[in-house]
């Protein structure tokens, strides 16, 4: 008998499916039309959800929060949606980051790491939905390595870049960005110089005065009675800048650049440049040849027979640097520190006159001689010289902090403006306003450095009023013996600052906190140097 059978197929229980909590991430650089009813973050969004829909039989599902960054750059991590979003991810709430592109979750690849290291070691996965990859896949990891790798390449050759830039232009003799100088405008139809015709017939006017004064110091008397100026500019913030008088430097800048003669100036070459020359050639020659000559009120003062004591040293009551000068009449010279002020615009700038050095020098001197006899007047002038340093640590913390925040400006403005730069465009306001800001990066970052430096130095000096007392007693006993550059460098040793204020006569000195001590191992240097090695033992002794 043929037995009836039934085959049962067994498919067994449906393996679970694990659930994806996906957080989708959304910013846009700028805030333009971010006041529409759909603006781009809500595109991200939609393509995000959209996308996170489509893998809904893999079991992913939209956590309810939103993570929107509107009007934030990429450059860096500060953005209250982004903080949000690494909140909610170490609290263990997401198990995948969804974004439009690579680019809205970060510009910097050094940032872009970090999270990618801080999503790894929670488990989360990150997922791109217009570049087709996902970090939960080694492929997706591939890919991403392979895309921060060529933005890494393009973002380190955008510096070559410019700086190639920048000397193919000027070596084709364009104008290479910066502000134009007097005499010239920037067309607003293109990058480069066209003249100022007003402006451009009085940079003629002042290299034939030159000329004819003869000297820097006359011709800025002539310009400032006339009542000329330099450059003056508007800022993109409606701001006014130049437009002061001339003083010795800035004429010297003036008549030296070489943008009058038609050229342009790259380091230490220079090539004839696209714009119009507003001097003739052999005019421009003349007038470096007569500066070049140290022609009257230019130049570094003369060294006579006595070098001057108090050179960099004393001050006048105006602010102004004393620097020295000399008359003669027949055999016998006269010496005298005149005001740097008075020197670099004209007589009516300070009304001081000059002082005679013999006198001033012979003052500090014998004020040094009258500390190493006083302790109350010692210690008092060493009193005043350490509340001087802590004052000038003060400031120097204080230029620090301010120029560490210059610099992070400038630093987020390089990083912001490279972003911008795009294959085949005009990118030449973008490379001149860049190449600025490297320059000015290494001018605070030497000045830093600088700073760092001075501030080290002047929190270690200390010197006890008895210590400094034996110091000075040696100054007498060799003071004599030394020649007359010898005691120009003791002097700037003790001496920090003098101060001449011509309205009373009144002279004051400020000392070095570590003067004394730096006096005693100067003179057993020199002594020992022109005498035998006993004469250095009883100068040491004697101090």
């Amino acid at each position: 008998m043929k037995r009836n059978t039934t085959t049962t197929t067994s498919t067994g229980p449906r393996a679970a499916v694990k659930l994806v909590r996906c957080a989708i991430y959304t910013r846009k650089s700028t805030e333009d039309g971010l006041e529409q009813e759909f603006n781009s973050l809500d595109a991200q969004r939609e393509a995000g959800e959209a996308f996170v829909r489509s893998q809904a039989g893999e079991g992913w599902a939209l956590v309810p929060e939103r993570y929107d960054d509107g009007g934030y750059t990429g450059g860096n991590t500060d953005r209250p949606g982004l903080r949000r979003l690494l909140a909610d991810v170490d609290a263990g709430k997401i198990d995948c980051v969804v974004v439009y592109k690579v680019d809205r979750l970060s510009r910097s690849l050094l940032d872009f790491a970090h999270l990618m290291r801080a999503f790894e070691e929670r488990g989360v996965s990150f997922v791109s939905v217009t570049q087709q990859f996902n970090t939960a896949t080694s492929m997706g990891r591939l890919v991403l390595n392979v895309l921060l790798s060529f933005a890494q390449f393009e973002r380190e050759i955008i510096a070559e870049r410019t700086r190639d830039k920048i000397a193919a232009t000027r070596r084709k003799g364009k104008w290479a960005g910066g502000h134009p100088p007097l005499g010239y405008d920037l067309d607003p139809k293109g990058y480069r110089l066209v003249v100022n015709e007003s402006e451009a017939e009085r940079v003629r006017a002042i290299f034939a005065l030159y000329l004819e004064s003869g000297g820097l110091l006359p011709a800025v008397a002539e310009l400032n009675r006339r009542g000329w100026t330099t450059k003056s500019r508007a800022t993109r913030a409606n701001t006014h800048r130049g437009g002061k008088p001339f003083g010795r430097w800035s004429l010297h800048r003036l008549l030296t650049n070489v943008t009058y003669a038609g050229k342009v100036k790259y380091k230490t070459e220079t090539h004839p440049g696209e714009h119009p020359a507003l001097v003739d050639l052999d005019t421009f020659n003349a007038v470096q040849t007569a500066l070049a000559r140290g022609g009257p009120g230019f130049g570094p003062p003369s060294r006579g027979r006595d070098p001057a004591l108090l050179k960099g040293l004393i001050r006048c009551g105006c602010g102004s640097a004393l620097t020295p000068t000399h008359t003669a009449k027949g055999s016998t010279r006269y010496r005298y520190y005149r005001c740097a002020g008075a020197q670099g615009r004209g007589p009516g700038a300070c009304g001081a006159k000059p002082v005679p050095a013999g006198a001033v020098e012979t003052f500090v001197v014998d004020r040094i001689r009258a500390m190493g006899r006083d302790p109350e007047l010692l210690r008092d002038a060493l009193d005043r010289a350490r509340q001087r340093e802590q004052e000038r640590v003060a400031e120097l913390d204080a230029e620090g902090r301010g120029l560490a925040r210059d610099l992070n400006r400038a630093r987020g403005e390089v990083h912001r403006l490279s972003l911008e730069l795009e294959p085949g465009a005009d990118n030449a306001a973008l490379v001149a306003r860049l190449a600025d800001l490297h320059a000015r990066i290494a001018v605070l970052d030497r000045r830093a450095a600088e700073v760092r430096a001075q501030a080290e130095r002047a929190k270690g000096r200390s010197l006890a009023p008895e210590d400094a007392a034996r110091a000075l007693a040696a100054f007498d006993p060799v003071w004599d013996a030394l020649r007359p550059d010898e005691r120009a460098e003791v002097l700037a040793l003790l001496v920090e600052r003098v101060e001449y204020d011509a309205r009373d006569g009144r002279i004051s000195v400020t000392f070095h906190p570590d003067g004394p001590a730096a006096l005693v191992a100067e003179l057993n240097r020199r002594t020992a140097e022109a005498d035998d090695e006993p004469q250095t033992i009883r100068l040491r002794e004697r101090a």
